[in-house]
């Protein structure tokens, strides 16, 4: 009989684990801070000026470059992609440099951000993303 107690709390413990663990993990995201999905929908174009490159740290720990870039119409904080992938592709951005951004705009943290999916510098051309968003440095290599 005290061994079918044992099982039972086992069990119960166990099931309260499994239903607990989205909920705890969401709420180490930080509840609506984590990193927003690609919308195709939401996507457009927008040519601008870079005013600030940035090396940032997510939350799940890799540094990412996000690009400060000024338009003629407003200044839009432009998430790139992990660096390493950025070097692995042999891009680099720096203040002044004049790009082409195409990706999906989103509120992050509250703020209007993009995600790039493409980025044109010149005569290159940084392909981050397929047409629906998902991220080719997922296959690429990780460090």
């Amino acid at each position: 009989m005290r061994g079918d107690r044992f099982w039972k709390v086992f069990l119960y413990a166990a099931l309260i684990a499994v239903l607990a663990a989205p909920a705890l993990t969401q709420k180490r995201m930080g509840q609506g801070k984590g990193m927003p999905r690609y919308d195709p929908t939401s996507e457009m174009t927008v040519k601008g000026s870079v005013e600030e490159v940035k090396q940032v740290t997510s939350p799940m720990g890799w540094n990412g470059t996000h690009l400060t870039v000024k338009t003629d119409s407003e200044t839009l904080e432009v998430h790139i992609g992990p660096t390493f992938y950025l070097e692995e592709q042999k891009f680099t951005f720096a203040t002044g440099d004049q790009i082409e951004v195409t990706g999906s705009k989103v509120k992050c943290e509250g703020v209007d951000a993009l995600l790039a999916r493409e980025v044109k510098k010149g005569d290159k051309t940084l392909l981050l993303r397929n047409a629906q968003g998902i991220p080719l440095w997922s296959k690429s290599r990780r460090r």
